[in-house]
C-alpha cells in the first residue's frame, strides 16, 4: 500500500542558487519597503490634530489601560512561550533543523505580538484625531485617518510575514519548510491567545456597560458616567485591533508555511520562490488600495473601501498571472524537482490556482456584506423583529448566522475543490495549488487588515466624542455613519480570515501527509503496517476522530462564550455597585472609578487564558499518540468543517445583531429609549462574545491544532512502527494530555456564572 503523496521521491530536500536566491532578496527587500510604507502612513496619521482638551484625556486613558493590558498579557504568553520553545527540542529530526524550528517559533511569535501592539498603540493615538477631524465635519479626512491608521497596521503585517518567511527561506534553503512550521506555530500560538484574551476583555466590558447603561439606566452607549466606558474603549483596541491584526498576521505566516511545504514538493525549488512572490505582489497592491480608498461626496464610506478592495485584487491577479508566465517553465520536466512528469502547464495552473484565492476573497467580501450590512435586508429584518422584543431579535439573528454560514462554507468548498481538480490527479500538486489559492488570498490582506483597523478606530472615536460632549450634529452623525460601516467591515474580515483558515488548514493536511510518509520511510514502514494508520473514513478510530475534532471546536466556543459571560456579570455587577453607592455619578457630579473596571476585566480575561490554550494544544495530542495518525487526520477533518461553520454562524450572527442595533438608534421602529431598542441591545450583547470573542478565535485555533499535529507526526510513527516503538508511553502521553484538559475544564466549570450582590466583583479575580 501506498502513502498518499508517494509521488514525491525520497528526497524532500530541494536547492536555492542562482537566480532564485535574487528572487528571494527581492522579495524581502518588499518586504522592507511595505514596512517603511508603514511607517509613512503612520507619520501622517500622527500628524493630524487631537481636538479639545476633554478628548485628549479621554483617549489618553484608554491609551493607558491598553498599554497595561497588553503588557500584563505578554508577560503572562513569555512564560508560555519559553515552555513550547523547549518542548520543540524534544521533537525529532534534525539537529540544525529543531535549533531553527525552536528559535524561529519566537521569531512568528514575536511578529504576532509586534504587529498586534502595532495596532493597539496606533489605534489608541488615532481614534481622538479621527473624532477631531469629526468635530470640523471633514467626512474625507475623517474616514482617511482611519483607514491609513489601518493601512500602517496592514503593511506591518505583510511586511514582517514576507521579511520573516525570506529569511528562513535564505537561511535554511531546502530545509525551509521544517524551519517555517515553527515560525507559524508561534505567530498561530500567540494570535490565539491574543484572540481570545482580547475578546474576553473587550465583550466582558462591552456587554456590562450596555446592560447597566443602556437597558438599566437608560443612559447612551458612551455616556462618561457608565464606569464600563473607558474599559469598553479599551477592550476595542485589545480585541479587535490587537488580536485581529496579530490573528491575520499568523494567517498570513501559517499560509506561506504551508506553500512552501508543498511547494518544494510539487514544483521543486521555483515552489520555495513562487509562494513568496505573490503576496509581495500582493504587498504593492496594498499600498495601491489604501491609496484609492477615498470618500467621494453622496457615496457611502463602505462603497468607497469596497471599491478600493476590488480594484486592488483585480490588478493583483493580472500582476500574479503576469509574474507566473515570466517565472515559471511551461512544463513540469523544466522545473528544478517536484513531481515532474505532469502533463499541465505549471503557469496556467498557478495562474488560476492565485486566481481563485482573489476570488474567493470578493465573494466573501459581497457575501458577509449582504448578511451584516444595514443597507441590506437581511440585517433589516432582524432589526424590524425588534417591534416583537428580544426573543424574536434574537431567533432572527441567530437563523441569519446559521443560513450565512452554509453559502460561506459551500463558497469556501468550491473554491478548495476547485483547486483540487487543477491537480489532475496528483495529490501534491491540488494540494500545493490550494496552499496557492491561499497565497493569491494573501495579495489582499494588507487591505483587509486596513478594513478590520478602520472598524475599532471609528467606534472608539464615536465613543471619545460622545464622553468629551464635543462633537454634535453633522459630525456626530458622521461618527455613527463611519462606527456602521465598521462594523460591517470587522464582518466581512472575520469570514475572509476563516477562509484563510481553511485554506491553510486543508493545504497543512497535504504537510502532515508528507510528514508521516517522510517518517515512515525513514523506519523502512508504510501505512499498511498498523491499524492505527488508516485513513478510511469507515474505519472506527478515523470516525471517532472526526468527531471528536468537531467536539473540541464546541468546548471551545462554549469555553470562550462562557468566559464572557462570567467577566460581564462582574462588571454588571461593579457598575451598579458605583451608581447605588455614589449618586452623585448619575447626577454627574462625581467621576466614575473607571480603572475598577479596567482592573477586573484585565484580570479576568488573563485568568481565563489557560484554559482554551491547553485544549488547542493538548487536544491532538490526546487524539495523536492515543487513537493514531489515522484518527488524528479525521480528527483535523472535523475541526475544520465543524470550525468553518461555527465561525462564521457566529461572527455574522454577531454582526447582524450589532447592526440592527444600529438602525434602531438612527430612528426606526422607535428609536433610543424605546422597547424595540431595548431588544436589539440584548440581541447586540448575545452577539458580542459571538462575534468579537468565540468566532474570530476560532480561526486560530484550527491552525493551531494543524500545526501541532504536523509537528507531533514523525514522533507518533516512531513510537507506534519505530525501532523504539513504545504503545505503553505513547498511550501514557496521550492520558496525561487528556487529563491536562480535563483537570482545566473543571478548574474553569469551578468558577461562578453570575456575580451577585452577596459575591463582591473583588473576589477571585487574580490570575
Amino acid at each position: 500500500m501506498t502513502g498518499p503523496l508517494s509521488a514525491v521521491d525520497g528526497s524532500t530536500t530541494v536547492e536555492l542558487t542562482g537566480a532564485n536566491l535574487s528572487y528571494i532578496v527581492v522579495v524581502a527587500l518588499i518586504a522592507l519597503a511595505a514596512l517603511v510604507m508603514a511607517a509613512l502612513f503612520r507619520r501622517e496619521v500622527l500628524a493630524a490634530g487631537e481636538g479639545t482638551e476633554s478628548m485628549k484625556n479621554i483617549a489618553h486613558a484608554v491609551q493607558e489601560g491598553a498599554s497595561a493590558y497588553l503588557n500584563r498579557q505578554f508577560k503572562t504568553l513569555g512564560i508560555f512561550a519559553v515552555l513550547v520553545f523547549a518542548l520543540l527540542f524534544l521533537l525529532p529530526g534534525d539537529a540544525g533543523v529543531r535549533i531553527g524550528r525552536s528559535i524561529f517559533f519566537l521569531v512568528g511569535a514575536g511578529f504576532s505580538a509586534a504587529v498586534g501592539y502595532l495596532g493597539m498603540w496606533l489605534a489608541t493615538r488615532a481614534n481622538v484625531r479621527v473624532a477631531a477631524a469629526a468635530q470640523g465635519n471633514e467626512r474625507e479626512s475623517a474616514m482617511r485617518l482611519a483607514f491609513r491608521t489601518g493601512g500602517v497596521v496592514g503593511m506591518a503585517t505583510v511586511g514582517l510575514g514576507l521579511l520573516g518567511a525570506a529569511i528562513v527561506v535564505l537561511l535554511y534553503r531546502g530545509d525551509a519548510p521544517s524551519v517555517l512550521e515553527g515560525f507559524g506555530f508561534g505567530a498561530a500560538l500567540l494570535a490565539m491567545f491574543m484572540r481570545v484574551g482580547g475578546g474576553i476583555f473587550t465583550k466582558a466590558a462591552d456587554v456590562g456597560a450596555d446592560l447597566v447603561g443602556k437597558v438599566e439606566q437608560h443612559i447612551p452607549e458612551d455616556d462618561p458616567r457608565n464606569a464600563a466606558t473607558i474599559a469598553d474603549n479599551v477592550g476595542d483596541n485589545v480585541g479587535d485591533c490587537a488580536g485581529m491584526a496579530a490573528d491575520l498576521f499568523e494567517s498570513y505566516a501559517v499560509v506561506l508555511v504551508a506553500g512552501l511545504i508543498l511547494g518544494s514538493a510539487a514544483f521543486g525549488s521555483e515552489g520555495l520562490v513562487f509562494p513568496l512572490i505573490v503576496p509581495a505582489i500582493g504587498a504593492l497592491t496594498a499600498v495601491l488600495g489604501i491609496f484609492l480608498t477615498r470618500a467621494r461626496a453622496g457615496e457611502s464610506g463602505l462603497t468607497s473601501i469596497n471599491r478600493a478592495f476590488y480594484m486592488s485584487a483585480g490588478i493583483a491577479a493580472v500582476l500574479s498571472a503576469i509574474a507566473a508566465f515570466a517565472y515559471l517553465p511551461g512544463t513540469f520536466e523544466e522545473l528544478e524537482g517536484g513531481i515532474g512528469d505532469h502533463p499541465g502547464d505549471p503557469r496556467l495552473l498557478a495562474t488560476v490556482a492565485v486566481i481563485i484565492g482573489i476570488v474567493l476573497a470578493a465573494i466573501i467580501l459581497w457575501l458577509t456584506g449582504h448578511f451584516t450590512d444595514t443597507d441590506k435586508k437581511p440585517t433589516n429584518d432582524v432589526a424590524r423583529t425588534s417591534l416583537t422584543g428580544p426573543a424574536t431579535v434574537i431567533l432572527s439573528g441567530f437563523a441569519l448566522g446559521l443560513e450565512s454560514a452554509v453559502y460561506t462554507a459551500v463558497v469556501i468548498g468550491a473554491a478548495v475543490y476547485g483547486a483540487f481538480l487543477l491537480g489532475g490527479g496528483s495529490l501534491v500538486l491540488s494540494l500545493f495549488l490550494i496552499a496557492l489559492a491561499g497565497t493569491g488570498l494573501l495579495t489582499t490582506v494588507g487591505v483587509i487588515v486596513a478594513m478590520d483597523t478602520f472598524g475599532p478606530v471609528a467606534d472608539n472615536a464615536q465613543g471619545i466624542a460622545e464622553m468629551s460632549g464635543d462633537v454634535e450634529g453633522e459630525g456626530a452623525q458622521l461618527l455613527t455613519e463611519l462606527d456602521a460601516v465598521g462594523n460591517t467591515t470587522k464582518a466581512v474580515t472575520k469570514g475572509i480570515a476563516i477562509a484563510t483558515a481553511v485554506l491553510a488548514a486543508t493545504a497543512l493536511f497535504g504537510s502532515y501527509m508528507e510528514v508521516i510518509e517522510r517518517a515512515l520511510r525513514d523506519v523502512g514502514a508504510t501505512l499498511a503496517d498498523h491499524e492505527s494508520f488508516l485513513f478510511d473514513v469507515s474505519a472506527p478510530n478515523v470516525l471517532v476522530g472526526v468527531i471528536l475534532g468537531a467536539c473540541v471546536i464546541f468546548l471551545f466556543a462554549g469555553l470562550a462564550i462562557n468566559a464572557v459571560g462570567r467577566a460581564a456579570g462582574a462588571v454588571v455587577f461593579e457598575v451598579r455597585r458605583q451608581f447605588r453607592d455614589d449618586p452623585g455619578i448619575m447626577a454627574g457630579t462625581s467621576r466614575p472609578e473607571y480603572g475598577r473596571v479596567v482592573d477586573i476585566v484585565t484580570k479576568d480575561s488573563l485568568r481565563e487564558l489557560t484554559t482554551p490554550g491547553l485544549l488547542a494544544v493538548m487536544a491532538p495530542i490526546a487524539v495523536g499518540f492515543g487513537l493514531g495518525i489515522g484518527a488524528l487526520a479525521g480528527y483535523l477533518g472535523g475541526a475544520i468543517a465543524a470550525g468553518v461553520l461555527m465561525a462564521v454562524m457566529l461572527a455574522n450572527s454577531g454582526g447582524a445583531w450589532d447592526n440592527s442595533k444600529k438602525i434602531v438608534e438612527d430612528g426606526h421602529y422607535g428609536g433610543k429609549d424605546s422597547e424595540a431598542h431595548d431588544a436589539t441591545v440584548i440581541g447586540d450583547t448575545v452577539g458580542d462574545p459571538f462575534k468579537d470573542t468565540a468566532g474570530p478565535a476560532i480561526n486560530p485555533l484550527i491552525k493551531v491544532m494543524n500545526l501541532v499535529s504536523v509537528l507531533i507526526a514523525p514522533a507518533i510513527v516512531l513510537l507506534t512502527v519505530g525501532p523504539d516503538a513504545n504503545d505503553g508511553f505513547r498511550y501514557t502521553i496521550s492520558i496525561v494530555a487528556a487529563l491536562i484538559i480535563v483537570v482545566s475544564v473543571w478548574i474553569s466549570k469551578r468558577r461562578s456564572t453570575a456575580i451577585t450582590d452577596e459575591q463582591p466583583a473583588t473576589e477571585d479575580v487574580t490570575v
